[in-house]
């Protein structure tokens, strides 16, 4: 037995018909802010993420070292979450070694916070200069040269540094300039001059890890200085014997640099890693 009611579209079409275009409407008029909130709700996150974007930290190692050094560093900072580059510095010649690094940040998106030691110093200077990208330099026992300063003239400006040409050992390099060698520090002199306060094997380790620089490096002058329109940040260690520092302090306040002094010697982020992060990451909460 059926026990629905007939069916009979000659009269129920007209009335479903209407409810629907009503219905239709009424879809549209409420759809249409609902669409508009999300698409701003979606923009306002997305403003929110990119001005809250961790920087990507770059570390730039100096002469007759690598990467390794930056090793405590770079342990404790990617533990906070944030991406951490490490590129080698050829350690080929102030142009080119710049030219390197300078290609290597063009590639890195997103904000960026760059640290140099020692000669790396004088690396980041000249490679971050007009990239817009760069928001702070760190600059950990390192040369800040003003353009057309060199290497040979800073670490002489004063008395006191361990190094010169009498504690250096040379080699030639293949497709060196007329002129030009490689150079590496005496294993004999080096934990004294570069690892004093470091136990024994520790310093005697990296003489023998010790990559060379090129001599032409020395007396090569720095281009337009990146601290000219970067904030910059600097770690001066008082026990330093390779650069000294009052020369370090001379730089660091030409550039307006933020200043940390700690009793460390040159590779002060190997010895007090600690501090040398929190220097860092006080130029990075400053410049997000």
């Amino acid at each position: 037995m059926n026990f629905l009611p007939a069916y009979r579209p000659s009269r129920l079409l007209p009335v479903l018909s209407a409810a629907a275009a009503v219905i239709t409407a009424l879809v549209l008029i409420v759809s249409q802010p609902v669409h508009a909130a999300t698409a701003r709700t979606a923009t306002g996150r997305a403003a929110a993420v990119a001005s809250g974007a961790k920087p990507t930290i770059v570390l730039v190692h100096g002469a007759w070292a690598d990467g390794a050094s930056w090793a405590a560093v770079a342990k404790r900072l990617q533990r906070l979450g944030y991406t951490v580059d490490i590129p080698p510095n050829t350690l080929r010649g102030v142009p080119q070694d710049s030219a390197y690094l300078k290609d290597f940040l063009s590639a890195v998106s997103g904000p960026i916070v760059l640290a140099g030691h020692s000669y790396g110093g004088t690396v980041i200077t000249n490679a971050a200069t007009g990239n817009r990208h760069v928001k702070a330099l760190v600059y950990v026992d390192a040369y800040l040269p003003a353009q057309g300063e060199m290497l040979e003239q800073l670490n002489n400006a004063k008395p006191g540094s361990c190094i010169s040409s009498s504690v250096l050992n040379t080699a030639p390099y293949p497709g060196a300039p007329s002129g030009d060698f490689d150079t590496y520090v005496k294993q004999s002199w080096f934990p004294g001059c570069f690892a004093n306060g470091l136990p024994a094997a520790e310093g005697a380790e990296l003489a023998a890890e010790q990559r060379p620089l090129a001599a032409s490096t020395f007396t090569e002058p720095s281009g337009i200085p990146a601290w000219k329109t970067i904030p910059s940040w600097d770690v001066v260690g008082t026990a330093d014997r390779v650069l000294v520092p009052a020369e370090q302090l001379v730089m660091a306040k030409r550039a307006h640099a933020r200043i940390t002094k700690i009793r460390a010697p040159h590779l002060s982020m190997v010895s007090d890693p600690g501090v040398v992060t929190s220097v860092i990451l006080k130029a990075v909460h400053a410049t997000r």
